[in-house]
This record gives C-alpha cells, structure tokens and sequence, in this order.
C-alpha cells in the first residue's frame, strides 16, 4: 500500500543517510558461482594500473557500455580486458585495449546515481571469437517483467570481509518491478531509469567491482542486456534488490554517439535503415549457447 511504501522510506533513508552517504555503489558478486570459461565473452574488466575497479560489457568491435560513476577521471592508464577468466594467472584468450574516450551520460547525477551510464571507446578494435564477443541491447519498447530471471557477472569481492575472487563469478537474480523496488528503497528514489533485481530473501546481488557490469536476460535464445551494474544498499539484504541502469532508456544516446563515432553500420541506421537488419549485418549479437 501508499502507506506502507511511506513508512519503508523513512527506514531506508534512515539506514542510507545515517552516515551522510548516499547507497553505496554495487561492486561485488554475492551469492553466485564461477563462471564456466567463454560463458559471458562480453565481459570486460577495467583495469588502472593492472588491478581491477570495475566490470563493462562489449557492445561492438570498438565500444563498451559501463557505469558512469566508475569515471572521474582521463582515460590515462586505463586498459579495458577482454576474454578475461582470471585475474591472476593464465588467460590465454584474452586481449587488452587502451581506451581513447570516456563519456558518461550528460544527465548522470552522482547524488541520486540518476543516468549512471557510459561509454568506453577502444583504442583500436578488437576481433571477435568465442571468448570475446559482444551482447545485444534491449530496444528501447523492451519490458522486463518482475521476476523474469537474469544474471550479473562480475571480479567483485564475494561477501562482506571476503577477499575478491581469482575467477569471473555469476549469479542469477529475478527483476523486482519498479514499483515493489520504490517502496523498498523510497517512493521516488527508483526512477525510470533504473531496474532492480534481487530476491525478497536476500543472499544473492552485485555489489563493490562488479560496477558497471552487465545483467543480461535470454529471450529467444540470445542473451540482452537489460541493465547496467548500478548501486544498492548493503549487500545482498533482503526487501534490498540491487539497482541497474536501464538500458533500453539509453538506445537514442548510445545510437547518437556510436554514428558520431563513424561506425559503418550506425551510419546506415541514421539514414534510415532498420536497426536490427544493420545489426544482423554486423553480427553483432550472439546466440545464447545455453
């Protein structure tokens, strides 16, 4: 009811605001398994200095979509990863790339984490193979119902005082509507922007190094990105799902900047061809092999 979504927003900006902090920022796995290698190829880790801050997702030859607040600074010594399975060790079928742009969404709002999108630009682009392949965007009419399943992939830590994990890690959530994810969180805090994913019980989320990484759901046999690792309150709490950035609010920007950028098919999307026959030419999307 309208009163009790009241009454769950005075206790969720109590424990939020308690500390003059605003919800921490999702950064870990909690709750998963290790991913089985090639499983996710679109998975990108963002490296300063050869250590790991934040997850991306490959949406073409030369693009990855990440979270806006992983950046406040220049592009210098920023490496994006691809093929990665370990952060230590053997990974045979990895590349690297420098990154030559960061653009955060004009609109993204660090207080309410509002918008909380960007886009990485490759410093040359990547070939694609059965561990490095990019992930279809949900369309901008795309509906997520609650408790249709997904799931979030990320390096991030794998609980509370727990060490990060050595391995890509998994886990699979259900979208909570956004309408149960305001009342949990406070009646205007989810905007439309924003979709939210976890279990009422708790135990499983991304939270701290997952940040910017994918949630992806399968319609179809193939794999598309609903949202964008955001922020969440806690870990894995119940009646506390995580937060994404929704990406099919962002289809027109991502659109805008990929044609400005000289992406051959982009450019025959703006004069009018149809989006998903562009893409299909580019193969750009990958059938889920699950």
């Amino acid at each position: 009811s309208q009163d009790h979504c009241v009454l769950t927003q005075q206790f969720v900006m109590l424990r939020v605001y308690s500390s003059n902090s605003n919800p921490k920022l999702n950064t870990r796995i909690v709750g998963g398994q290790v991913a089985p290698v090639g499983s996710w190829p679109w998975q990108v880790s963002l490296q300063r200095s050869g250590f790991h801050f934040c997850g991306g997702s490959l949406i073409n030859s030369q693009w990855v979509l990440t979270a806006a607040h992983c950046f406040q600074t220049t592009p210098t010594g920023l490496t994006v990863n691809l093929g990665l399975q370990s952060l230590q060790g053997s990974n045979p079928n990895a590349v690297s790339r420098t990154v030559t742009q960061i653009i955060n969404h004009p609109n993204y709002n660090s207080g309410t984490n509002d918008n909380d999108i960007c886009l990485l630009q490759l410093s040359s682009p990547v070939t694609f193979t059965s561990y490095i392949s990019p992930v279809c965007l949900a369309a901008s009419d795309s509906t997520f119902y609650s408790g249709v399943n997904s799931w979030v992939t990320g390096w991030g830590n794998i609980g509370m005082s727990l060490p990060s994990p050595q391995n890509l890690m998994e886990v699979e959530v259900p979208v909570v509507g956004n309408r149960q994810c305001n009342c949990n969180y406070g009646v205007g805090r989810i905007t439309d922007n924003m979709i939210c994913a976890g279990l009422s019980a708790g135990g499983k989320d991304s939270c701290q190094g997952d940040s910017g990484g994918p949630m992806v759901s399968k319609q179809n046999g193939r794999w598309i990105q609903a949202g964008v690792v955001s922020f969440g309150e806690g870990c894995a709490e119940p009646n506390l799902p995580g937060v994404y950035a929704r990406v099919s609010q962002y289809q027109t920007w991502i659109n805008r900047i990929l044609t400005f950028s000289g992406e051959p098919c982009l450019r025959q999307w703006a004069r009018g061809r149809g989006w998903q026959a562009c893409r299909k030419m580019e193969i750009t999307c990958v059938v889920g092999r699950w």
